[in-house]
């Protein structure tokens, strides 16, 4: 039999449906459809109930194959009322069984011959040529003379001239800033915060809306040599099952490896920061006071819904963190509730913390003491705690951090884009700290190349100490970039290095480029003169998703065609939203002049902490020094 939605683009969209794609599955379902609809050759129209309620109109064709779209939040099309008690069971039963059975992965078996091969193993073996054999979505074997062990369906790649790598991982990012790349000028974090999740937001973005503004992002890494990411995904006001199902089927369609958090604070926003409800006018306090925030109850009964419908989805490929954002942005209970989730399911815990110089600042004037400390008093740092940035921390908070086991991801391109400062490296690494490498959102840096993210952790700390011992190496940076990643996602001896049992998450590079010719020393030359473009194959769980220059498992092009026009359709909107932010401005800029004022024992800004007011906009107005953003492609100011 065959089901497929029969809806045109535009009722798509009405309904938010996230993507229309050709899934197909060999079910033997003949005796039910007939028991149901009695005639076996018929076709009929019915309307399937989900259990949120949504409608999609669905033609059955019995006698074929199954192509069901799990994701239509609601479409008020005809409904069929006679078909109902058909429907309902049938769907309930595709439902619960198959949720998932798009995300099916379609592999094949594969030989590399003749490579170069950096395992990234605890030997840090490298061979320079090789054969590595790929089965089942794992990697088989590595080895000479492989090619008995391979059966008659298995390709073979002469990786002659190439190197065959783990794959990057992209271990800190949020997917829904990637529409806004391009759109803001460098500012402090709380500035950046104002346009990037407008306080005022009155509604949600549609689930086709997040399922492109993911892909695109997607894209981009698969490009680039990133087999995996930790997305830390916000939603403004509030996140939905919609717009969450519509970030998860991105990652499910474009093939790349994901875990997933929802990015949620519910307390006030200007209960977040020091000095602001102060500083504030009593209407602007008000408004903030209004506006829509959900309890601890009901994020929790959220993300049981995420988890259960999305953590080892597609054969394991997709998976769920949780995340506080800040401890600041949440209730203290709240806090709690998600230490609980994470060691119930063995999940990621993200927590932004000391970020800058205001926030350590606002746990002084909040609780008394450093963030960190206030984590630790709270019980919620263990060897699951993913802690982004970091940059503010003394010795105390990088004891703790030691002693938890909790892992620090650096994000250097975003610290330079905020002028957050330059986290303490070698005092983590020194401590045994491990860490991971993350770009941020595409907002903060305006690309997703964890190339230059390497380098630029490489690079940035050599101008923090005289003492050159202490520098970074390149294998140092390229161990953060790879098997930290896969130890801040827990997928330490399951991803992250080139070995027998391990999944199949591997890049293949030419070898005869610019970044390598002459080729002297690979890690250095991986850090500091490769950009992505070597990168000519990207497998993930065994499966092609980039080959010859394009991503193998979506319309590039469409997609990014897509892209412009959400941009071209909401820009009024968005323009709206973003006036409200620039109103904000001038009282956000008085907060963070005053917190920057204060002494805070340390400093992590190059050129010390002497800051003139008089000159940092030059003549520009407070509230204008944003305005004019974003621009889409040349196309006029929003504002």
């Amino acid at each position: 039999m065959h089901m497929c939605i029969n809806e045109t683009r535009h009722q798509q969209e009405a309904a938010g449906v996230n993507h229309l794609v050709g899934l197909h599955l060999d079910i033997a379902f003949h005796d039910l459809l007939d028991a149901a609809i009695g005639d076996g050759d018929a076709t009929l129209k019915f309307t399937v109930f989900r259990d949120d309620a949504g409608i999609a109109e669905i033609q059955v064709d019995p006698g074929h194959w199954f192509a069901l779209l799990d994701a239509a939040p609601v479409f008020q099309g005809d409904s069929y009322s006679h078909s109902i008690d058909y429907c309902i069971p049938i769907a309930h039963m595709l439902y619960t069984r198959y949720r998932n059975f798009g995300m099916q992965e379609s592999r094949m078996n594969v030989l590399f011959e003749n490579a170069k091969v950096l395992t990234l193993d605890p030997a840090d073996s490298v061979f320079d040529s090789v054969s590595v054999l790929v089965e089942g979505g794992r990697i088989a074997a590595i080895g000479s003379e492989l090619r008995g062990r391979a059966g008659n369906d298995c390709r073979i790649i002469d990786a002659s001239g190439h190197l065959v790598m783990p794959g990057l991982v992209n271990a800190h990012f949020h997917s829904p800033g990637n529409l806004m790349r391009g759109s803001l000028k460098s500012s402090p974090l709380e500035i950046f915060m104002l346009m990037e999740v407008p306080p005022f937001r009155a509604a949600p973005l549609s689930a086709r809306i997040n399922y492109v503004c993911t892909m695109i992002g997607a894209i981009e890494m698969l490009r680039t040599g990133v087999t995996a990411v930790q997305d830390d995904a916000f939603f403004a006001p509030v996140p939905t099952p919609g717009g969450i199902d519509g970030v998860m089927q991105a990652y499910a369609d474009i093939g790349i490896r994901a875990r997933v958090s929802l990015d949620q604070p519910n307390v006030i926003e200007h209960e977040k920061y020091p000095y602001l409800r102060e500083i504030l006018p009593a209407d602007i306090r008000r408004r903030m006071e209004a506006a829509p925030l959900q309890s601890d109850e009901e994020l929790e009964a959220l993300y049981r819904w995420f988890i259960g419908k999305w953590n080892n989805a597609a054969d394991g490929r997709l998976s769920v963190a949780v995340s506080c954002s800040a401890p600041q942005r949440v209730t203290p209970n709240y806090l709690k509730v998600l230490h609980g989730l994470s060691q119930e399911h063995d999940l990621p815990y993200y927590i932004h913390t000391l970020e800058t110089k205001l926030q350590r600042v606002l746990g002084a004037e909040k609780y008394g003491k450093s963030l960190i400390q206030y984590l630790g008093d709270s019980e919620v740092l263990d060897h699951r705690t993913n802690l982004m940035h970091c940059i503010w921390v003394d010795d105390a908070d990088m004891d703790l951090i030691a002693e938890k086991g909790s892992v620090v991801a650096h994000n250097p391109l975003c610290n330079l884009r905020l002028g957050s400062g330059i986290m303490p490296f070698r005092q983590f690494r020194n401590r045994g700290v491990p860490i991971c490498l993350g770009s941020d959102e595409a907002i903060s840096d305006d690309a997703i190349n964890m190339w230059n993210v390497a380098k630029t952790a490489g690079l940035v700390h050599n101008i923090t100490d005289p003492e050159y011992q202490n520098w970074p190496d390149a294998a140092e940076i390229l161990s953060c970039l790879v098997g930290g990643g896969a130890r801040a996602m827990l997928a330490e001896g399951r991803t992250g290095q080139i070995a027998p049992g391990l999944a199949a998450d591997l890049i293949m590079l030419r070898l005869d480029g610019s970044a390598f010719a002459p080729l002297n020393d690979l890690k250095r030359q991986l850090i500091y003169a490769e950009n992505g473009s070597s990168v000519v194959m990207t497998m993930v769980n065994g499966r092609i998703v980039f080959e010859d220059g394009r991503v193998t498992t979506v319309d590039e092009a469409a997609l990014h065609a897509e892209a412009n026009e959400i941009i071209a359709e909401n820009r009024a909107v968005w323009a709206a939203e973003f006036e409200s932010s620039y109103e904000l401005q001038p009282y956000y800029r008085e907060m963070y002049l005053r917190a920057s004022r204060q002494d805070v024992g340390m400093n992590r800004w190059v050129g010390g902490e002497t800051y003139s007011a008089s000159t940092a906009v030059g003549s520009k107005k407070l509230g204008d020094y944003n305005r004019g953003q974003p621009q889409i492609q040349g196309d006029s100011n929003v504002a």
